[in-house]
């Protein structure tokens, strides 16, 4: 029997093809640009206003203690967190996980990051001062820092994250949840959950919360190379609420295919901590599994809908007979390689 493509270093085209993985460019001619109407797409570039639309629509979100909009708004940083041991300082128009910083805890004047690694007021400062310069935002333009909550992750996640706060990623198109998975840190990502920095994407069964498969540097492992914890068969807490506020990312911004990033709090459950209208293609590694067939089994259901499916039958649609019939494609593809 032929091994399983993600065991293999090199596929062709055409293997790709047969296998319904979906590349960056069927997935900005098929799904982001006919279903991402541009008006729409400052609604979630602008993490400023993304969190301002979810509290409108009463969608849990991380606290913002406030913005740093100037150089002259650096000295409101020590004010910002004053009697906060931990916090989170990102860029309000950044992309793909850069230029988060993630504070943990204190050690007298110190601010301690997940790894271990302390740094001063003035080093955070100098942080902020570099997402004001837009070196971490979309095509380079000035930006915004925001001042926001820390979430503390539920144990069962944080079980499987080196010194970092997981999250959950969910694929979503024409408000149909497609595919999720848990992203956790390792001590190589100096733990953040950014797996182009080597944290570790751990595939999602939609139907259960459970998780199936996982893979770091796109290799299949099944246990945490720093905790030597187990990645697979562990249960997502309150799976139902992550779908249900990734499905109401849909109404929230007008999107048809985007990304819903949550993450699930010990105290106080799952939170929307971003949405991402260009969302990545690793998530078809996490899951051993390519997008198209989804994303077709989707669009199908949801014509036949004529999109007016409510956010209880999405869910319900994803949960059960889109993840059935995909399973049967994936199941056909398997026994056409042998």
């Amino acid at each position: 029997m032929k091994s399983k493509w993600w065991h293999r270093w090199f596929l062709t085209p055409g293997e790709l093809n047969r296998l319904g993985v979906v590349g960056i460019n069927a997935r900005n001619g098929r799904y982001l640009l006919p279903n991402n109407p541009r008006k729409f797409y400052r609604s979630v570039d602008d993490k400023v206003m993304s969190k301002r639309l979810a509290i409108e629509m009463d969608i849990p979100v991380p606290e913002l203690y406030g913005t740093i909009e100037s150089p002259g708004d650096l000295g409101k940083i020590a004010k910002l967190v004053k009697g906060k041991e931990a916090f989170v300082i990102k860029p309000a128009r950044g992309s793909g996980g850069k230029g988060v910083l993630v504070i943990q805890g204190r050690s007298g004047d110190a601010f301690l990051k997940g790894s271990g690694t302390s740094l001063t007021m003035e080093e955070v400062r100098f942080h902020a001062a570099n997402i004001l310069g837009g070196l971490f935002s979309l095509g380079g333009q000035r930006d915004v820092a925001m001042v926001e909550q820390y979430i503390s992750c539920a144990d069962e996640v944080m079980a499987m994250s080196y010194r970092g706060a997981p999250d959950v990623r969910v694929v979503m198109l024409h408000g149909y949840p497609v595919m999720a998975m848990l992203r956790v840190a390792t001590k190589e990502s100096d733990g953040r959950a950014n797996l182009h920095q080597g944290a570790i994407g751990i595939g999602i069964d939609l139907t259960t919360g459970i998780t199936h498969h996982a893979v770091c540097h796109g290799h299949p492992i099944e246990i945490h190379p720093d905790l030597n914890s187990e990645l697979l068969g562990q249960q997502i807490p309150d799976w139902d609420t992550v779908l249900k506020l990734a499905g109401l990312c849909y109404e929230m911004t007008g999107l048809g295919y985007l990304g819903a990033d949550i993450m699930i709090g010990k105290e106080v459950g799952p939170m929307i901590i971003e949405v991402n209208a260009r969302p990545g293609l690793a998530i078809q590694l996490a899951n051993g599994e390519g997008l198209r067939t989804r994303f077709q089994i989707v669009h199908d259901e949801a014509l036949r809908m004529q999109r007016t499916a409510s956010l209880e039958e999405r869910i319900d649609f994803s949960r059960g007979p889109l993840v059935q019939k995909a399973l049967q494609t994936k199941a056909s593809l398997a026994e056409a390689a042998r």
